[in-house]
């Protein structure tokens, strides 16, 4: 029994708590975020001007991660709009995150960026996809947050 507490407090400090995924709407219009897995979460709106939107870091047990998919159209998930695509996989004590498109590029013309406290920042100036791979990495305890009209 007096081993109890020492294992209990062990397993406890060993626990970390992970950031959150953070989508920031700093445009002038609204755009719609499913958070996507092996299965599609329910359609997010963020709003115009500050809006945000927000989920705790996680895995998913089929694919392993997870891709927020944005687009400017309401049912754009289902009707073939442009998608920009902010994806994270957790690893231990770290989140690898990325940021890609699919059918064009909603914030073409835009500036967007996806930063963490600790990990380098992803950059795109006007929108649209710079040349090089676009894969960082930070701690999992920080925020991975993308930011639209920067």
């Amino acid at each position: 029994m007096r081993y109890t507490i020492p294992v209990v407090l062990a397993l406890a400090s060993s626990v970390s708590a992970v950031g959150n995924a953070v989508v920031k709407n700093k445009c002038s219009f609204p755009f719609y975020v499913w958070s996507v897995g092996a299965s599609v979460g329910a359609r997010q709106t963020v709003n115009a001007n500050g809006g945000n939107y927000s989920e705790v870091l996680h895995s998913d047990a089929t694919t392993g991660g997870i891709s927020l998919k944005i687009t400017l159209a309401n049912d754009g998930l289902y009707t073939g709009a442009p998608e920009q695509i902010i994806s994270y996989t957790l690893d231990g004590a770290q989140v690898w995150y990325d940021l890609s498109t699919v059918f064009g590029e909603p914030f073409n013309g835009k500036h967007i960026t996806v930063t963490s406290k600790d990990g380098p920042t992803i950059d795109w100036p006007t929108g649209s996809h710079p040349a090089g791979s676009q894969v960082r990495v930070s701690s999992s305890g920080n925020d991975v947050v993308f930011t639209a009209c920067a």
